[in-house]
């Protein structure tokens, strides 16, 4: 997209007034988007964006630019421009872009561009008539269908230099279902960093039919019972509360801002010896992976606690360089339009011994908790609240009735600490993290845990 001796332009610029660090990150993706309302599409879009985004360090200050463009002049004035608000006549310096890096996550068989609108439209007709046909309790379904193709290069003043490229596809489903007066929803989704290939291996009935799964036996759902009760909580998307709870504790940014219970906390017992969790956006296939952050670090995998001791934060490339740490690999941004943070990618706790079934057996009475719905957490300290969306009674280690209008209300950290049990039985949930006005695909998991 750029050339080497644009490049070198344009970082040589940015660093006449004296700056430390400079960077060049350009962009070029297409996001499709279509959706299904009962049977009908009712909206489908394509959109494509195209730009460059200069970033100037100097001292403890950051200075951002981007314009919609990858004109050679457009790109120099603003690199100007910004040069300009530091007043320090700088050295600069004689760049050698050597690390030059090309590498994919996952190999894609089926790009989106290779598929036509009328096959999505089948796809989700597809998972339309099976959510309808599971049960006559059905009465609404919904589903779409996104991918995006994307083309990034990123240089800065250190010599690095990458390519890279990103494929993802996402199909989510809601489904409602009622009974009488009761009404219910089940939603499910399928995300990975891959092409079209992904609806080989998992059908799209597959995932509606989760949903309308969820949507009916919820219909069932008996009030839940009052009080505190031994809480399992099911693989998957249980791991959203330590992602929610303790994963932005662990970004760099805020131990650096005091706003984390974590600071001053590595080489210390923070959890149970039988949690380990970890970050890691290298794992092929997943919604959270990618080759090189989003300023241009090689990707890698990053143990935050093992075996109940924690062992490092998430940092980007400025959060480490003020901490005097090595960079993680974790600095994202959601486009060229936006600066780079500490961000998570794949977090998750680490499988454990346990057979999930002796794990519920252990509970005399207690909650199953599979899926989670809306939440507050205040990151500073760890306290959260989680709605169930979908939960069970647990009695004399069976699971019973469904249930309605549980709530999970604890602190992370503490959680660690108070976990007995980990299961064999990892899994993972693709989602959506936001973060300083920025969104980023990540995915949460763990196993069964008590």
């Amino acid at each position: 997209m750029i050339n080497t001796t644009l490049t070198k332009k344009i970082l040589n610029t940015l660093l006449k007034t004296g700056g430390s660090f400079s960077e060049v990150f350009a962009q070029k993706k297409e996001v499709n988007n279509i959706r299904l309302e009962d049977g009908k599409i009712e909206n489908s879009s394509s959109g494509f964006e195209l730009g460059c985004g200069l970033r100037l360090i100097y001292k403890d200050s950051t200075f951002y630019a981007y314009v919609d463009s990858l004109q050679q002049d457009i790109i120099l004035n603003a690199a100007k421009i910004l040069s300009a608000a530091v007043n320090e006549t700088g050295e600069i310096k004689v760049l050698n872009l050597s690390n030059v890096y090309s590498s994919y996550i996952t190999p894609i068989k089926k790009h989106p561009s290779e598929i036509t609108a009328e096959h999505k439209k089948e796809i989700l007709l597809c998972v339309d008539n099976f959510a309808r046909n599971y049960s006559h309790y059905i009465i609404q379904v919904s589903s779409n269908l996104s991918d995006l193709e994307e083309e990034i290069y990123i240089a800065n003043s250190e010599g690095s230099m990458c390519h890279d490229s990103n494929t993802k596809v996402m199909l989510s489903v809601s489904v409602v279902a009622r009974e009488k007066k009761e009404i219910r929803t089940g939603y499910k989704s399928l995300a990975r960093t891959s092409g079209y290939e992904v609806f080989d291996s998992q059908k799209p009935s597959v995932v509606s039919g989760e949903a309308a799964r969820i949507a009916v036996i919820m219909l069932k759902a008996v009030n839940a019972p009052s009080g505190s009760l031994q809480v399992v909580i099911g693989p998957a998307f249980g791991g959203v509360i330590f992602h929610e709870a303790c994963g932005h504790g662990l970004e760099a940014d805020a131990i650096l801002k005091d706003a984390s219970v974590f600071k001053d906390k590595i080489g210390k017992k923070i959890a149970n010896n039988i949690v380990t969790a970890i970050d890691n956006p290298t794992m092929p296939y997943h919604w959270g992976s990618y080759a090189f952050d989003g300023e241009g670090f090689p990707s890698q995998e990053n143990i935050l606690i093992k075996e109940g001791i924690l062992q490092n934060y998430i940092f980007d490339y400025k959060t480490a360089k003020k901490m005097n740490k090595k960079q993680t690999g974790n600095g994202r941004r959601q486009s060229y339009r936006d600066i780079p943070i500490p961000r998570m990618s794949n977090t998750y706790l680490a499988q454990g011994k346990e057979d999930p079934g002796s794990i519920l057996k252990s509970v005399k009475k207690g909650i199953y908790a599979k899926e989670f719905s809306g939440g507050q957490v205040d990151p500073a300290i760890g306290d959260f609240v989680f709605g169930i969306s979908e939960g069970y009674m647990i009695e004399d280690g069976v699971v019973t009735n469904p249930i309605k209008g549980a709530t999970l209300i604890g602190n992370g950290p503490e959680i660690l600490n108070k976990i007995e049990a980990i299961g064999n039985n990892l899994d993972f949930a693709p989602g959506f993290c936001g973060k300083g006005g920025q969104s980023a695909s990540n995915e949460v998991g763990q196993p069964t845990i008590l």
